[in-house]
């Protein structure tokens, strides 16, 4: 059984990784009063002392715990290091994700140091010197003697019944009290204001924009250091950690992208080169923000002599491909990266590594098969200017066991990945996958539930639909009909389906799994629906149906695309027979059809 710590946005994030288990779980929280819902997992509200939290473990046979609480819950963090060390538990602390730390800004380590960095008070303001604080009701107390030095201090807190309890049993007094109406907006004016640490998801960095627009002095203090043997900040990071530490929690296990194997290679390899470094595990910034860390390998660096010059030869590093539990033709291969010092950078392929030979992908005809996204993981990974060599030994064979040469991409693999993880693909398990997020969906009592793709769609429909709860998006990855099923069976009254043009055309012609297993593009349907909506494009020699964005007129996009929802319509429509069905054509740049537009 699994323990989480939350009543924060990280811990709800973790709740949505172990929902996609289908496990059993608990989510504890101090209070109680964090609006989430859950399918699989067990609220549970109120403090833990040592004590407590042991006595729980030990009846509910906690084996994980997930430290998902807050950065500056220190006694928290103590108490849990604590317990879980006397019972032999692992803990995987889910932390923030961090900016820069701004030199405009004065960092401190603790309250204490506030008396002497405001005094003395400016000139002009003695008796009116305004310090507004929002590091929370706990924090009252300690910035009760600035008001005996003449600082009129106000404190930002939550507009919650026992927020206000505490702080006014602190002895903060009602004309001291303002409240959040945006965590990230600044709606009180004061000569300063003292903010907590508190990473991205905590706002941190709109509240220093919105105090440097007000030309408020700008006082932080630190987040706490912590120190865990298992830390991530993300969602993939913390799946991957829970399938190591605890195998059996997810019936299935998810992988890495060739893409993120490539950048991890790079990073190491790179590391190799211009530090002299060789570690066993390399960071790897992903597409969403987080950092995971990849294990790599390294060549032996065969040496010989060349001119009197030893130099290194077959020097490379390299990254074996885990596909999880996903049937994937590239599992266990091994992705290297060879890297040498340059005036530019530089992506190259090497033996292995495809190359395009049709237009259409992200890069033209001629260039190794590397998609955008790898390339920018290694550009944002890579700081330094050098020319990096991905090769695939073996990949020229195994390319012949995937639809490449179908595609047009010759030679062996194309290196890709959107996010960097593989979720695992069983058609089963993910059916039921699906199934429980709809459930889940259903369960938050959000207005309508929008389905999607992937990644990439969901970014656009979040934009969107920005006032439903995160619990509404729900990825059908190729299983667009079996999620309308579901949809259908929990009565859900209003559903959006969000496609992107690839799948669209496929959903078009009546292909409710658009697994490229299962269907590839039709051309001469897509002929015959450029026909219909009056486009006259020949769509013969298109590799990829998104090819089509780019030759369609402007001036018939929207009828291209009310073509193409209303086939999709007539497929999808009968399978949520009592509900309202709403469709949206996304293109690669985010823009958005409906039949209104």
């Amino acid at each position: 059984m699994v323990l989480v710590f939350g009543g924060t946005t990280e811990g709800r994030k973790a709740a949505e990784v172990l929902e996609e288990a289908g496990s059993p779980y608990f989510y504890s929280t101090k209070t109680g009063e964090q609006d989430i819902v859950l399918h699989h997992g067990t609220i549970i509200s109120g403090a833990m002392d040592a004590a407590a939290m042991k006595s729980f473990c030990h009846e509910h046979d906690i084996r994980l715990v997930i430290d998902a609480a807050h950065p500056f819950a220190t006694q928290l963090h103590e108490t849990i290091v604590s317990v879980c060390s006397d019972l032999h538990a692992p803990i995987v602390r889910y932390e923030r994700i961090y900016p820069p730390r701004d030199p405009g800004i004065t960092w401190i380590d603790s309250y204490d140091e506030l008396p002497a960095l405001l005094s003395p008070i400016p000139k002009g303001k003695e008796g009116s010197y305004t310090l507004l604080a929002t590091t929370g009701v706990q924090s009252i107390s300690k910035l009760r003697p600035l008001e005996a030095m003449g600082i009129k201090v106000c404190y930002r807190i939550l507009p919650r019944e026992s927020s206000i309890r505490l702080a006014k049993a602190q002895g903060a007094r009602e004309e001291q009290i303002c409240y959040y109406e945006d965590s990230k907006d600044i709606n009180v004016d004061a000569d300063a204001i003292l903010l907590k640490e508190s990473g991205i998801s905590g706002g941190f960095p709109e509240k220093v924009t919105a105090a440097k627009a007000k030309g408020m002095r700008i006082i932080a203090i630190k987040r706490p250091g912590l120190l865990f043997e298992h830390t991530v900040n993300g969602p993939h990071g913390l799946r991957r950690a829970v399938e190591k530490l605890l195998p059996e929690f997810f019936p299935l296990h998810s992988g890495l992208t060739t893409g993120t194997c490539a950048t991890a290679a790079a990073i190491a390899q790179s590391s190799r080169l211009l530090h002299g470094e060789m570690p066993a595990e390399v960071p790897v910034l992903l597409p969403d923000g987080e950092t995971i860390m990849v294990p790599v390998g390294y060549s032996d660096g065969r040496r010989s002599t060349v001119n009197g010059q030893r130099s290194i030869i077959s020097d490379y590093a390299y990254c074996r491909k885990e596909a999880g539990d996903d049937p994937d033709v590239t599992n266990g291969i091994e992705v290297r990266a060879s890297v040498e010092r340059s005036e530019t950078f530089q992506i190259l392929g090497g033996e292995g590594v495809g190359t395009f030979t049709l237009p259409g992908f992200d890069y033209p005809p001629g260039e190794p098969a590397i998609n955008k996204g790898p390339r920018e993981m290694m550009r944002s990974n890579i700081r330094e200017n050098v020319k990096i060599t991905i090769s695939v030994p073996g990949g020229k064979e195994i390319a012949k066991r995937t639809f490449n040469p179908r595609l047009g991409i010759e030679g062996g693999i194309s290196i890709i990945g959107v996010s960097g993880i593989v979720k695992p693909f069983s058609e089963e398990a993910f059916i039921e996958s699906i199934r429980k997020c709809m459930e889940v969906a259903k369960a938050s009592g959000a207005e309508r539930v929008v389905i999607n793709s992937g990644f990439k769609s969901e970014q656009y429909l979040r934009a969107l639909y920005p006032t439903l709860p995160a619990q509404a998006f729900v990825q059908y990855g190729n299983y667009i009909g079996e999620t309308l099923r579901i949809a259908h069976e929990l009565s859900m009254p209003d559903v959006t389906l969000g496609v992107m043009l690839g799948k669209a055309v496929k959903l078009a012609q009546g292909h409710l799994d658009t697994h490229s297993r299962k269907t590839i593009m039709d051309k001469d349907f897509v002929g015959r629906l450029l026909v219909e909506a009056d486009c006259s494009v020949d769509a013969s020699n298109i590799t990829l149906a998104r090819e089509l964005w780019e030759k369609i007129p402007s001036d018939k996009l929207n009828g291209f695309a009310h073509t193409v929802i209303q086939k999709c319509l007539g497929h999808c429509k009968p399978l949520l027979p009592n509900g309202r069905l709403t469709i949206l054509l996304i293109d690669d740049n985010g823009n958005i059809y409906d039949l209104k537009t």
